[in-house]
C-alpha cells in the first residue's frame, strides 16, 4: 500500500509530536532540581526511551507506506504541537506540570488525527492505538505525583 497525502501528513504530524516529546524529556531531565528528584529523573528516562521507540515504529510504518518521514531538526521544531520547554532549573511539580501538558499533546494529536488514519489504513491506525495507549498512561502516572486521595462516599 502506497499511503495518500493526508495519511502521509497525519503520521508526520505525529512523529514530529513524539520527536519533540523525546528532546524535551531530555531537557526536563537534566534540568529536574527538587522534592523527589531521583524519581522524576528516572520516569523522564522511561518516557524519554518511550518516546523514541514509538517515533521510530512511526517512521519505520511511513517508510513501508512509502513515505519520507522528516525528523530533521528545523521540521520538528516549526511543525510539533507541544509548546516549548523552559530554558532553566525547573523544580520537579512543575516538570509534572510541564510534562503532562506535553504527554496530552502528543496523545491530542493522535486522536485528532485518529479517524482518517483509520479509514485510509486500519493497520497504521494500530500503531496510534499503542501511542496513544503510552502516552496517556505516562500521563497518568506523571500526573499522579500531585495528585490527593479521594475519599469514598458512603
Amino acid at each position: 500500500m502506497k499511503a495518500n497525502k493526508e495519511l502521509a501528513t497525519n503520521l508526520q504530524a505525529v512523529l514530529v509530536d513524539l520527536i519533540e516529546l523525546g528532546i524535551q524529556g531530555k531537557q526536563a531531565h537534566w534540568n529536574v532540581v527538587g522534592t523527589n528528584f531521583r524519581d522524576m529523573h528516572l520516569q523522564l528516562d522511561e518516557i524519554i526511551d518511550v518516546a523514541r521507540a514509538l517515533s521510530d515504529q512511526v517512521a519505520e510504518r511511513m517508510r513501508a507506506l512509502e513515505v519520507l518521514p522528516d525528523g530533521r531538526s528545523e521540521t520538528v521544531t516549526k511543525t510539533t504541537t507541544l509548546p516549548k520547554f523552559p530554558p532553566d532549573q525547573v523544580d520537579t511539580s512543575q516538570v509534572v506540570d510541564l510534562i503532562v501538558e506535553r504527554l496530552d499533546a502528543v496523545a491530542d494529536t493522535c486522536r485528532r488525527v485518529h479517524d482518517d488514519v483509520d479509514e485510509a489504513d486500519p493497520t497504521t491506525a494500530d500503531i496510534l492505538h499503542v501511542v496513544i495507549e503510552k502516552i496517556e498512561q505516562y500521563s497518568w502516572m506523571v500526573g499522579a505525583e500531585k495528585k490527593k486521595p479521594r475519599k469514598r462516599s458512603a
